[in-house]
């Protein structure tokens, strides 16, 4: 059976870091797959008779000190995912089918809440090793990404910066003052006197329905007061090419397709509402473009066109837009990394935005933790 190795390091401050793989099983028909602690033997969990059952094996991955770090070995996964945690192992449960219980950053009864930990995602198919990081749904631990191929090219991704949690929270409280408004703040989440996480506004949603309940309808408003009289173009990048059209009727029509209103909940999920399922052919490729510009509060600021050709420069302007996703990529140290959905929408030719490593042919991939977990800022040159 087809294997890969993984290297999993230990870069943080932390006297030892908890690792763990999970994913479905590619070739054993998608089963629930976990890693055990010995880094090498698959661990395929039975159905238990009841919710929220105890793993029947140690999958805890223990990786040591600073500078410690081990190499493990997975079969095809699909849907797989990385875990860290600092200085305590986190808890995985089972529900009947087998479902695996992960972690949950918004349950507040998780036995994990209170916690430090994170992820990076990642699928390895007979096609191509593809990774990313992504802070989509928080933000935590800080995680790298190297990807090796067989004819020895490397890629990576920096991640955010080691003291990145710290100045993420900074960041949004000063956010807050400025507006006079605690939604921003009320992102950050804390236990035993420390910022834990920063949550994602969508995720914040789910904690709170109420935390940005308008905030994007007056830049949706005027938006759609544009556009009534002179056309969006969007770039499908695809074989539709370029298509147009204008609100017409309380609608933004375009190539055959209606988007109604988008609420900020809308916006910030990029699934609810005018952005919803199921996708097919050309709103496919609409979808992720207009979602992704009203992110960026691009709309008004886009020569007409999205993806805007303006690139990263226009991104997040005005005090309507996604603050939290600004924030996340000034402390990237390359800014790259998920922090919404289509955060992989980018113009042709433009800077991927979208923290990911795909190689046909892998040979090694590299996730490294870093981070010193003291919630203390460091000066980062360059940087705020």
């Amino acid at each position: 059976m087809a294997s890969l190795n993984i290297a999993l390091c230990n870069n943080s401050s932390s006297p030892i870091v908890f690792a763990y793989i999970t994913g479905r099983a590619i070739d054993r028909d998608n089963a629930v797959f976990l890693l055990q602690s010995d880094g090498k033997t698959a661990y395929y969990p039975k159905s238990p008779s009841s919710n929220g059952s105890k793993l029947a094996a140690d999958c805890a991955i223990r990786l040591g000190g600073p500078g410690a770090s081990r190499t493990v070995t997975i079969p095809h996964l699909a849907g797989a995912r990385i875990w860290f945690s600092l200085d305590q192992p986190l808890t995985f449960l089972l529900n009947p089918g087998p479902g695996l219980v992960e972690p949950s950053a918004t349950n507040p009864s998780d036995p994990n809440i209170h916690l430090a930990w994170g992820f990076c995602e990642f699928t390895w198919n007979d096609a191509q090793m593809f990774a990313n990081i992504s802070s989509v749904d928080f933000v935590s631990l800080p995680i790298a990404l190297e990807l090796e191929s067989t004819a020895g090219t490397v890629q990576r991704i920096g991640g955010l910066y080691p003291n990145a949690l710290a100045r993420v929270c900074e960041a949004l409280r000063e956010q807050s003052r400025r507006e006079g408004n605690p939604r921003w703040s009320s992102l950050i989440f804390r236990a035993n006197g420390r910022d834990v996480r920063a949550l994602s506004p969508n995720n914040g949603h789910v904690m709170n329905p109420k935390l940005f309940a308008g905030f994007y309808d007056p830049y949706v408003s005027r938006v759609w007061e544009h556009y009534r009289n002179k056309d969006l173009a969007v770039d499908t990048q695809a074989v539709w090419g370029i298509v147009s059209g204008r609100v017409v009727n309380d609608q933004l029509r375009i190539a055959g397709q209606s988007f109604d209103r988008p609420s900020t909940k809308d916006i910030f999920s990029c699934s609810d509402g005018p952005f919803g399922g199921p996708l097919h052919g050309v709103r496919a490729a609409l979808v992720p473009r207009i979602a992704a510009a009203f992110n960026r509060s691009t709309l008004m600021n886009n020569d007409g066109l999205e993806p805007s050709r303006k690139g990263t420069r226009s991104y997040y302007s005005g005090g309507i837009t996604n603050h939290y996703a600004r924030i996340v990529h000034e402390n990237e140290t390359d800014g790259r990394g998920y922090a919404f959905p289509y955060d992989d929408v980018n113009p042709t030719g433009g800077v991927d935005r979208s923290g990911s490593v795909s190689d046909g042919s892998p040979r090694l991939l590299t996730v490294t933790v870093r981070g010193s977990g003291s919630g203390k800022l460091a000066a980062i040159p360059g940087k705020l």
